[in-house]
């Protein structure tokens, strides 16, 4: 059953990332730029809720504050080392000045992200059913424009559409493999789950802040604070509404 569920989230971020990116075969880019734009704000407030209102107190249930916040900051500082050697940056607007001109180093940075996100999906599902979709939710919101990014930038380095939509579709496959994994192992690693959120939260945490928040800090100025915000604060409110499920 647990099984089952992982893998229907895991697989349902993936349809929706790729069918969206699909749709830019047959839309203007900057249609779908809009469209994607609009669902960072949504998403920034999807992981920050999941991070803070799921994966943190869950783990504190089981460690002391002061280790799993300790895990939390260390996983902030890894990701960061990660970034720098272009393993873990991707960008979330189909613009981005962060991103490589090589796509090969955008489909090993993606799929090592999607790997990631599932195995955060997992050990959320692991500790329980409402932590696992309130987790699998905040992973779509952020998936979608991702996804539709990296897509736009493969056609951009020179991938045919078909191709660089088929090559989009296998990286985020990763998140099945990546959830699967996780799944089978958390038996022989049950002591781990508590670090394991952790680290998840502060990936979440980290997408958010240093994904997502500077790229809509230089988008439409201040006036944009009106649309951006109440999203942001549905996005959190989505995730404490299915804790509270």
């Amino acid at each position: 059953m647990i099984l089952a569920l992982i893998i229907l989230f895991t697989l349902l971020g993936s349809i929706c990332s790729v069918g969206l990116a699909a749709v830019m075969l047959l839309f203007k880019s900057k249609r779908m730029a809009s469209v994607t734009g609009a669902m960072i704000p949504y998403a920034i407030g999807t992981l920050l809720g999941a991070a803070f209102f799921g994966m943190i107190p869950h783990a504190q249930r089981q460690l002391s504050s002061e280790r799993v916040l300790l895990v939390v900051l260390s996983g902030l500082v890894l990701f960061f080392v990660l970034e720098k050697f272009a393993l873990w940056r991707h960008c979330h607007e189909q613009t981005c000045e962060t991103h490589t001109r090589s796509g090969m180093m955008i489909l090993i940075g993606d799929s090592l992200h999607n790997f990631v996100d599932g195995v955060a999906v997992a050990v959320a599902f692991g500790s329980s059913i409402p932590m696992g979709i309130a987790t699998a939710v905040a992973v779509i919101a952020h998936e979608v424009p991702q996804e539709v990014g990296d897509f736009a930038i493969l056609l951009e380095s020179g991938y045919p559409k078909w191709k660089a939509l088929w090559l989009n579709a296998a990286s985020s496959m990763a998140a099945v493999v990546g959830a699967v994994v996780a799944y089978l192992l958390l038996p022989l690693v049950q002591l781990l789950v508590p670090y394991l959120l952790s680290v998840s939260a502060a990936s979440f945490i980290y997408i958010a802040l240093a994904d997502l928040v500077p790229g809509r800090r230089a988008t439409g100025g201040i006036l944009s604070l009106a649309w951006e915000l109440p999203l942001i604060a549905l996005g959190v409110i989505t995730i404490r509404l299915l804790h509270l499920g």
